[in-house]
């Protein structure tokens, strides 16, 4: 999905969080956004799931 950046473009976008989230608040928001990919997967999977089962039931 980020495949296009290259290593410049990184170095920006990571300068540009520490000035707007600071040093300390960096780890948290990574953690944040970890968290929230993993809920929107298991979200994903779950309806997945749910749509199997309806599918089966028609």
């Amino acid at each position: 999905m980020l495949g296009f950046l290259q290593g410049q473009e990184w170095i920006i976008i990571a300068v540009v969080g520490l000035l707007l989230f600071g040093g300390s608040q960096l780890p948290k928001l990574a953690r944040s956004v970890g968290q929230a990919q993993k809920e929107f997967k298991k979200g994903l999977n779950e309806g997945d799931a749910d749509g199997d089962e309806t599918t089966a039931k028609k």
